[in-house]
């Protein structure tokens, strides 16, 4: 019995001195493991007969319940110890800033085009699209555009083979085709914008082979120049966010329309640059006019009963104006610096709507 009380007490001294869960593991081996010491006189109690035997069994039974609680509660010790000392070691000081991602934003070009469809789509426009590639009938002949127009000509329209049934191909040079074919396809009233992309063979700083137009046309019973003046004024303001911007219809000519307009808006010249606004100079940025009788006629609408107007601009163009780009050429160029410069916050685009 007294053997007994001193190992217990001598095993349990050892329990609450382990610093370290290898120490506590070691003790518990030498005392509850196979050949702990424990164990071995667990194993002993066979030797012994009758009464003796139930008595020193519930003895040991009493000793190995004991050390195995002491060695639970100090393991338990042990490990919340080691996690308070882990947690302490590998905190993280979350008043460090965060490291910044490279952040993407919205081409200026992409943001005029969504700010130009929003304009229109205010005024109940709807998008129309067609094909990049072409035929002469749509591009040109459908349009009124004579046989010896200067369009027409290889220096300033990109040509491709011509297809199975000798069907003149081209890069379409601007989005008018699109026009065609709504009216050949719809019946008035017809209201629409086409914005993409088209090609031309020109290379400068005000010009690309391969830039942006967004057209439009409205075909309807009763349509004259004033609500195409009354459209234009509208979009121009509210596109340079002038509400008092001078706008002004100079008489101009093109084939497609009759009468025809050029659109200049009020600016200022200085030696700070071109400033758009109120001043004493003018810049033209797009044509337009009323949709010419024949080109009505070549999509099957009766220009006796209908009449509309069209126009059309390059997105470029009002955008260099709008954001304070001098070189066309720098839309196309794969410059980061002058992406972050002139790039746009996307999220903010979502917010408000804006895009196709």
């Amino acid at each position: 019995m007294e053997d007994l009380v001193t190992l217990k007490a001598s095993i349990l001294q050892k329990i609450s001195e382990a610093n370290n869960l290898k120490a506590l593991e070691d003790l518990r081996v030498q005392t509850l493991g196979k050949q702990g010491s424990i164990t071995v006189l667990m194993k002993n109690l066979g030797s012994l007969e009758g009464e003796a035997r139930k008595e020193q069994g519930q003895k040991l039974n009493d000793v190995r319940a004991s050390v195995g609680e002491a060695l639970d509660k100090q393991l338990a010790y042990l490990e919340a110890e080691a996690l308070s000392h882990q947690l302490i070691s590998e905190k993280i000081d979350i008043t460090l800033p965060g490291r910044s991602l490279p952040q993407g934003t919205i081409h200026a070009l992409s943001e005029a085009m969504f700010e130009a469809i929003s304009i229109f789509k205010d005024m109940g426009f709807w998008i129309a699209e067609g094909p990049e590639i072409e035929d002469d009938e749509h591009n040109f002949t459908a349009l009124n555009i004579p046989e010896t127009h200067p369009a027409r000509q290889e220096q300033d329209t990109f040509y491709l083979p011509k297809d199975e049934k000798g069907t003149i191909q081209l890069l379409r040079t601007h989005t008018s085709p699109v026009q065609i074919r709504t009216m050949r396809e719809k019946k008035p009233p017809l209201r629409i914008i086409a914005p993409g992309r088209v090609y031309r063979s020109d290379f400068d700083q005000t010009h690309t082979p391969t830039f942006h137009q967004i057209e439009g046309f409205y075909v309807d019973e009763g349509v004259h120049m004033g609500h195409l003046k009354g459209c234009l004024t509208e979009f121009c303001r509210r596109f340079f966010g002038k509400p008092k911007l001078p706008v002004r219809f100079r008489p101009s000519f093109f084939p497609f329309t009759e009468p025809s307009a050029e659109v200049d808006i009020g600016c200022r010249r200085g030696k700070d640059g071109l400033e758009i606004g109120e001043g004493s100079d003018w810049l033209e940025i797009l044509g337009c006019g009323m949709v010419h009788p024949k080109v009505l006629k070549n999509c099957g609408i009766d220009p006796q009963k209908y009449q509309g107007f069209a126009f059309g601009m390059g997105i470029e163009r009002i955008a260099m104006l709008k954001f304070g780009i001098p070189d066309l050429r720098s839309f196309y160029e794969p410059d980061l610096r002058w992406l972050s410069y002139y790039g746009f916050d996307a999220a903010k685009a979502l917010r408000e709507g804006r895009g196709l």
